[in-house]
């Protein structure tokens, strides 16, 4: 019986470990779910056949190498930084491993023992990343074999509140790791656009942002992710003019960021100026009063904030989240960003009833050729928008899960039989993965015109 160790029983893995459940039946696998929360990891598999809950702590060596020695294949949801040392007990017993999250520097460089066993280490196999590379290299693998030449690609993906559930100024609310949302945008980015290389500083990622519109929303905004040149090469566009990948989020809440951000809300770094507080209002007034002098935006934010609290957006965003008020802040904290993700995780969490959105967008301008041997210059958007059913099934798990959920599946099945460290940009993981995405309504609305 082929055995599946899931480390991670977040949020992102509800539907994953619903879609292995089924498959266990159909497969006659069996699944273990590893996680420090035995109560949460219980409630995800129930009563299911075949289906195990496991407490151990990830770092502690003999429990995890007793439950990665076990496996036929092991999926890490564990926070970023733990997936190395999942990986590095998947190397030393010779286990193919999958995750969603980007890969870094500690997992390159175990490629050579990866090649060498011959082993699959298959990596941002969840949404952004995932499936934003999967559909992506759909459409260009499609334009190129048909004679087309890419001049332009921008790529928008965002988690977001779905309009009937946006009923706060920050228009948004919590559905992945918060941490990993008040940290966003930390390292800067990096993009081309017509040929010119952009670095944006973190001070400036929340600026101005542009604006997009897809059938049937509100207008998005979007900000560089990250950096975007990284994907050139890998999804062969050596010669393209513009290549940007991007975040989207609602206008407001880029707005209220970009002002927490030039105060130095989200540092990790700030203990010493914070320590001696003890509500939000002191808390936000030792950030804020050092910049009063020195910033006009921000004297005349004080005035018409100390005239009218409820005047402006910015104004309703910190009284949302209690920053003017004498709340006590967390009783441990290290930083801003500790601070900043309390508050979020309290105010902005999702009720019950409440339902989340994705929505992936990709805008693809390319030259192609016709039986004239002309040139007409063409655009591709191929839009995803899907909503989730409640605050546990949200879209995010969704998005997230299933394609680790597939990729397990079909690797355990020997229909994907490659080795060495990968992302899914090859045709042998992405067409088969989106075939059967489509099955569960994720799947891509495509308009192609001319200009």
């Amino acid at each position: 019986m082929k055995h599946i160790v899931l480390f991670g029983a977040g949020k992102s893995a509800t539907c994953l470990i619903d879609y292995l459940l089924k498959e266990l039946q159909l497969n006659n696998w069996k699944l273990t779910v590893c996680d420090s929360n035995l109560p949460l990891t219980q409630s995800k598999i129930g009563n299911a056949e075949n289906a195990y809950a496991i407490s151990i702590l990830v770092e502690n060596d003999a429990e995890r190498n007793n439950m990665v020695q076990s496996a036929d294949i092991v999926i890490s949801l564990l926070p970023p930084e733990l997936h190395f040392v999942v990986a590095k007990s998947c190397v030393a017993y010779n286990k193919n491993l999958l995750t969603a999250s980007y890969v870094d520097e500690n997992i390159k460089s175990l490629s050579k023992e990866i090649n060498d066993k011959q082993l699959l280490f298959l990596c941002e196999m969840g949404l952004d990343p995932g499936i934003d590379h999967m559909s992506a290299m759909k459409l260009i693998r499609s334009i190129k074999n048909n004679g087309g030449t890419i001049t332009s690609f921008i790529s928008h993906c965002g988690g977001l509140t779905a309009p009937d559930s946006d009923n706060n100024p920050w228009h948004y609310k919590v559905t992945w790791n918060p941490r990993n949302v008040v940290l966003a945008g930390q390292d800067g980015a990096l993009y081309r656009k017509e040929k010119q290389v952009f670095k944006i500083p973190y001070n400036k990622i929340f600026r101005d942002n542009p604006l997009v519109k897809i059938a049937g929303l509100e207008p998005l905004a979007w900000y560089p992710n990250r950096d975007s040149l990284h994907y050139i090469s890998l999804y062969n566009l050596e010669d393209i003019s513009t290549f940007i990948r991007t975040t989207l989020r609602y206008p407001s809440f880029c707005r209220g960021w970009q002002k927490l951000i030039s105060v130095d809300c989200t540092s990790t770094k700030d203990i010493e100026q914070i320590k001696h507080c003890k509500t939000f209002r002191e808390w936000f007034d030792a950030k804020v009063l050092p910049y009063v002098n020195d910033t006009t935006e921000w004297t005349n934010y004080l005035q018409l904030y100390i005239t009218d609290p409820h005047k402006n957006e910015f104004s309703k965003q910190l009284n949302y989240l209690g920053y003017n008020t004498g709340e006590l802040l967390p009783q441990t904290f290290n930083c801003s960003a500790d601070i900043l993700q309390h508050a979020m995780e309290t105010k902005l969490m999702m009720l019950p009833e409440d339902k989340d959105m994705i929505v992936m967008l990709h805008e693809i301008e390319y030259e192609a050729a016709d039986t004239a041997h002309q040139l007409p210059q063409k655009n591709i958007r191929s839009s995803l928008v899907l909503k989730g059913e409640n605050n546990i099934k949200t879209a995010m798990a969704k998005a997230v899960g299933l394609p680790l959920g597939i990729a397990a599946k079909l690797i355990l099945q020997h229909k994907i039989s490659l080795s060495g460290l990968h992302i899914p940009i090859m045709p042998e993981i992405y067409e088969p993965v989106l075939a059967e995405l489509e099955k569960h309504d994720i799947k891509f609305n495509d308009t192609d015109k001319s200009f």
